[in-house]
């Protein structure tokens, strides 16, 4: 046999193929260059000192106070109390890969917080476990144990055809379980439009993809492989990351860990003794290939699909269209019956059938189900069908469709079948372009009077019989029959929205989707039936009668499908079974749920969860309104067996509910992640009976000891540690999980603990985008944690994460950001270094100029006065901004909005001392001593939470502390002084808008237009700083003044003269800023400023003379009332000269906000 030609410039077998085709991806070609790497080295350099340094310390390392400490007697509040605590922790990573970016990202928000917490004297606990349960790793395994038959142990007999393609493909859309990283997908392209491209077909190149080299793949057949291998990488990773995590805790599920699996088994017969979990036959997901229910974390697609109930209605053939006759001649059997089965939400419609609907490209199928029964419908929901045993619609052999014919829809047009309940006892099928195969059974019946659809689509065909190849009067459209009355569209809901929205043609999709809805809504929740034995009724109550009537008739069977395509992770195209399961019974009462339990969660959530975000608490409640029962077990895959059912095991979701109550004490439990060597108290897994986990979950009084050979002192350790730790302060997550692992938990701690145990808060985070986009393996826009850190280390990683956003929308991490962070925090490390090690102290300011010019520094920074002497006004304005902002900070982190902490306490701050240290430069008398030692102690201290080396750095190395700044506190400083915070704004303002002048000029000059004055020669500015406000404020004040506190901008707009609105409002928008800033309401009403005007602009005079370009002097003049005259204020205060006839600039000053002219000293003509 010829062999296949491989393409040119491609490697002849599979395994180097792939891997020179993943060249592109595994260097992620679509992301951020660093080519100068020595400033990120020399970081990167003192992060891993310091995480070795906090390893052997033992630093992240917090107990519960010990019985020794505290006595065992002390209720837990009291002993809270007395050692505050804080514990948090993020939904433990599935280990079937390493971490990315998105994984760092949720995991920031904990440990950002932590970092805080540790601030404010709590023993923090961030403990972490790795979730191995279910299907993913042992379908992969299962691959790679078939493809290592196929092709030998390294691959080398894989045709390397198999893998390659010769162009570029397509992606298609994807789904939502796809915007996941998942380890099963991947495509790697190389170039442009030749591109040859790997085809995603083996596991051993997804293998290959995460840099695992060949020979090592085949270990990976053992599911048990991966639980050893990825673990320790997710550690390694988030070590150097930084992460403040309690590593002795530590944990994998499943069997594998034996302490772990026997918390699993004391939980699951918990909810089972107490009614929680239920075996019952329910409507479930199910993978008919793995033979089990596919839950969430078992999808490769469709998380979060659930299962959709219909009534199938049985509508009779009682004569088939010539074309179908045709085709069943000799198929159909003499007597049988045949049934069209459409599938519809609204049984109680039923009475107004005037047709049937098939799509007429669609491909209907004619099964035998028993007897002498044949249903005509879509294979899909036969296939369906064939899963739900119990019902009408049950097929003999589960599966098994037992197909005897198939048609065109178009063949079906013209048969004649009967209508179970309509006043229009047989009705026609007709055609309906619009009806899609992958959702419900394809078979669609018509009611005009209450479905929009139907309507628009029966006017069309009556309008355009001839077109269709009908005949009109099979339409039945000329008599409605009304069914159901609403307020708002009448008794024939659908006319009426059809009409309303202007729908011209069964192809206006948008609006045909807005009337359905308006329609549903209505017609359900404000619907009267006013035709059929239930009338009188609401639609809500006689929904549920008329489908029963339906099916006790034999007319109509319960049927369901998933409510969109589900996928499994074997590949499979899942259904929804009938299936006798083991439930969590998870759901309102009106779900079919315990509905005590569900209405526990819901006032958890209304009342004392602290969810963050409105948006957040809202889509918890909406998962409580709409969540049923949940299988919680399954035959496929790793994990716990269900203890009283062993041929099962606890299903992913299920043994990941209440985990975090394991990690207080479980480094007590065991030395390492399996379980193998028995912790500190020596208790073996075997000694857990339920009693001792009822004991050291609080389950018991705490006096009340179970029998067990475990020591009394152990059990009672075991309890301080959980009393102590519990409840869960913080938990963070993705919000794709709060449809289910978050609400679960909720469920499970409501159950199993008392109120006081239950979890304080979830911060959920929107998904990562790297660089503005999606992270994809397959464009090469990819990033994990490793990769970030190495590309730029740990400290601009955590900044950048930090910066990315703190609400529910998706963030950004940008990489230029991090890479800016870098130089950055170099920088600032190198200035502190220097202004500490290098200082130069002085007297006073007068000898600055003189030693600069001395001492001849590279850095005249170092220049400092000393500490202990006079300050100035600068001096104060620094130091109060430097209070301001540790204050604003503390608001931010202790919220959690880590972005604005960024803001506040490092770009914030580091702009404050940028305007201290240019201002007292050009005032010619440097820094002081004691406020430069101040901001780089406050400056470690505030980003420590966040960029915690660097902080370690400083602290130890320049500032020379005695032990690490993760043990420091949070900085106590005076709080900020109103008056100063005014003063300050005063200065940044009035600098600014005299650089913008002369920058206006400069510009004005450049385009060859007229100028006051020559920016490029010598000259003076005037400041006018008027001493009294314009006589037209009087009355806004007054109005203010009347108001306050309750000030309502738009209410206040309303009583402003119109003549005077465009000056008012700007003024009163500035008092109201001033009120809001803190400054004292008296103050500010009473017409005063919270600063002496003319002092600090006396104050700002050398730094105007050396900023603004040949300025050779600065003039105040305090003006008078009206603005024609007022005086000279000397250097040192005191009044000079008067002047009379003022420029107009003058008349424009008010106080607080000072006017100013320009002129040339030379009085030259400016060109």
């Amino acid at each position: 046999m010829a062999e296949a030609a491989v393409p040119k410039g491609v490697s002849k077998d599979a395994v180097t193929a792939t891997i020179d085709l993943l060249k592109p991806q595994e260097s992620q070609d679509k992301t951020l260059k660093i080519e100068n790497t020595e400033k990120r080295d020399t970081l990167i350099e003192a992060e891993k000192r310091y995480q070795k340094s906090w390893e052997e310390q033992g630093v992240f390392q917090p107990d519960a106070p010990s019985l020794e400490e505290v006595p065992f007697d002390t209720n837990p509040e009291d002993l809270r109390a007395k050692h505050p605590k804080w514990f948090g922790n993020f939904a433990y990573p599935y280990m079937n890969g390493t971490l990315h970016a998105g994984h760092g990202f949720t995991a920031s928000k904990v440990e950002f917080t932590a970092g805080f917490q540790r601030m404010t004297g709590k023993r923090t606990l961030f403990p972490l476990g790795y979730h191995v349960t279910g299907m993913p790793i042992k379908a992969c395994a299962d691959k790679l144990v078939r493809e290592i038959e196929q092709f030998g142990q390294n691959f080398e007999r894989c045709p390397v055809e198999d893998v390659i393609e010769g162009g570029p493909q397509e992606p298609p859309a994807p789904t939502q379980a796809e915007t996941k990283t998942d380890l099963t997908k991947f495509k790697a392209t190389k170039g442009k439009a030749a591109a040859k491209t790997v085809k995603t077909k083996y596991q051993f190149q997804i293998m290959l993809a995460q840099g695992i080299p060949v020979e090592e793949i085949h270990k990976f057949a053992d599911p048990y492989h991966w639980i050893q291998f990825f673990p320790p990488l997710a550690k390694r990773d988030l070590t150097n990351f930084g992460a403040r995590i309690d590593w002795r805790r530590q944990f994998v599920t499943t069997d594998a860990n034996p302490y772990y699996d026997s918390f699993v088994a004391w939980q699951m017969r918990k909810l089972k003794e107490l009614g929680k979990i239920i075996f019952a036959k329910r409507y479930t997901i199910y993978s008919p290939k793995d033979g089990q229910a596919c839950m969430d974390h078992d999808r490769q697609s469709g998380e979060g699909v659930g299962v959709q109930e219909y009534t199938a209605l049985k509508m009779k053939a009682v004569q088939w269209s010539d074309s179908a006759k045709a085709i069943i001649d000799g198929k159909l059997p003499e007597g049988a019956n045949a049934y069209f089965i459409p599938a519809t939400l609204r049984p109680e419609t039923m009475y107004g059938q005037t047709s049937c609907f098939v799509g007429p490209t669609i491909e209907y199928g004619l099964f035998h189900v028993k007897d002498n029964e044949y249903f005509v419908c879509s294979q899909r929901a036969a296939r369906n069908m064939s899963y739900q045993p119990g019902t009408p619609g049950t097929f003999k052999e589960e599966g098994k469709t037992n197909q005897i014919a198939s048609f065109k829809g178009k063949d079906l047009v013209g048969t004649i079948v009967n209508a179970p309940l309509s006043v229009h006892k047989d009705v026609y099928i007709l055609p309906m372009e619009t009806v899609k195969d992958t959702k419900g059974t394809a078979v669609v019946t018509c009611v005009p009077s209450d479905s929009p659809d139907d309507y628009i689509t029966s006017l069309d065909l009556a309008k355009k019989a001839e077109y269709y190849g009908i005949q009109k009067e099979w339409v039945k459209f000329d008599d409605i029959l009304p069914i159901i009355d609403t307020p708002t569209y009448g008794n024939l809901c659908a006319k009426k929205l059809v009409e309303d929205l202007k729908i011209q043609s069964p192809k206006d999709s948008a609006k045909l989707a807005e009337a359905k809805d308006k329609a549903y809504k209505e017609g359900f929740y404000k619907g009267t039936m006013v035709y059929g034995e239930q009338k009188g009724k609401s639609v809500e109550e006689a929904k549920p009668l008329v489908r029963k009537q339906l099916i006790d008739a034999g007319d109509a069977f319960p049927y369901a499908e998933p409510d969109g395509k589900v996928i499994s992770r074997s590949g499979d195209d899942c259904v929804a079974a009938l299936l006798d399961q083991w439930y969590m019974n998870y759901g309102t009462a009106e779900n079919g749920g315990d509905g005590e339990w569900a209405e526990k969660v819901r006032a958890h959530i209304e009342s004392e969860l602290n969810l963050y975000y409105p948006e957040a608490k809202n889509q918890f409640l909406r998962v409580v309104d709409w969540l049923g029962n949940w299988a919680c077990a399954r035959s496929y895959g790793l994990g716990s067996k269900v203890p009283w059912d062993e041929a099962v095991m606890v299903e992913s979701l299920s043994d990941s509910t209440i985990y975090q109550a394991y990690y207080s004490f479980a480094h007590l439990l065991h030395k390492d992640m399996f379980g193998k060597e028995p912790g500190p108290l020596n208790i073996k897994p075997e000694q857990f009976t339920d009693d001792v986990w009822d004991y050291a979950f609080g389950r018991r009084e705490r006096t009340s000891l179970p029998e067990s050979d475990i020591a009394k002192e152990a059990l009672q350790t075991l309890r301080r540690h959980f009393d102590y730790w519990y409840p869960l302060d913080m938990r963070t997550s993705g919000k794709d999980l709060i449809q289910n692992h978050l609400t679960f938990n909720l469920y499970v701690h409501t159950a199993i603990f008392p109120q006081e145990n239950w979890p304080r808060s979830f911060r959920v985070n929107g998904h990562l985008l790297l660089n503005g986009d999606k992270m994809s393996k397959s464009t090469g826009n990819f990033l994990t944690i490793a990769g970030a850190v190495e590309k730029f280390g740990a400290d601009a990683t955590r900044l950048a994460l930090a910066d990315a956003g703190d609400d529910m929308n998706d963030a950004n991490f940008e990489e230029t950001v991090a890479n800016a962070n870098i130089l950055k925090l170099y920088e600032l490390r190198k200035w502190c270094e220097e202004l500490v090690r290098e200082k130069i102290t002085i007297v006073d300011g007068s000898k600055y100029t003189e030693t600069k010019e001395k001492e001849r520094v590279r850095n005249p920074d170092v220049i400092q006065r000393q500490s202990g002497s006079e300050r100035v006004l600068l001096d104060d304005l620094f130091d109060n901004e430097m209070n301001a902002l540790v204050a604003e900070t503390y608001g931010h982190y202790s919220g959690t909005m880590y972005k604005a902490a960024l803001k506040s306490g490092y770009h914030d701050f580091t702009s404050a001392r940028d305007f201290y240290r240019e201002a007292t430069k050009a005032a010619g008398i440097g820094m002081h001593e004691d406020l430069v030692k101040k901001f780089i102690e406050l400056q470690a201290l505030m980003i420590v939470p966040i960029a915690s080396h660097w902080a370690e750095h400083i602290w130890l190395e320049v500032l020379k502390k005695d032990e690490t700044i993760q043990k420091a506190q949070w900085p106590k400083v005076p709080e900020a002084n109103a008056r100063l915070s005014a003063a300050r704004d005063f200065v940044r303002t009035t600098q600014s808008n005299i650089t913008s002048a002369e920058g206006a000029a400069v510009k004005r000059l450049s385009k060859g237009k007229a100028a006051n004055f020559d920016p490029k020669k010598e000259k003076k500015i005037t400041i006018f700083a008027a001493q009294e406000f314009p006589a037209w404020q009087k009355k806004y004040i007054q109005m203010i003044r009347d108001n306050y506190p309750n000030l309502d901008i738009k209410a206040l707009s309303k009583q402003i003269d119109k003549s005077e609105s465009k000056k008012a409002m700007p003024f009163i928008n500035a008092l109201k800023r001033r009120l809001d800033s803190g400054e004292p309401s008296d103050v500010v009403l009473n017409r005063e400023l919270a600063f002496n005007e003319l002092d600090t602009l006396r104050s700002m005079v050398p730094g105007l003379k050396q900023t603004v370009q040949k300025c050779v002097d600065v003039e105040i003049i305090s003006v008078a009332d009206g603005g024609k005259e007022g005086v000279v204020i000397k250097e040192d205060g005191s009044k000079g000269e008067e002047r009379k006839e003022l420029p107009p600039q003058a008349g424009s000053a008010e106080p607080g906000s000072p006017s100013f002219a320009f002129e040339n000293v030379e009085s030259l003509p400016v060109r």
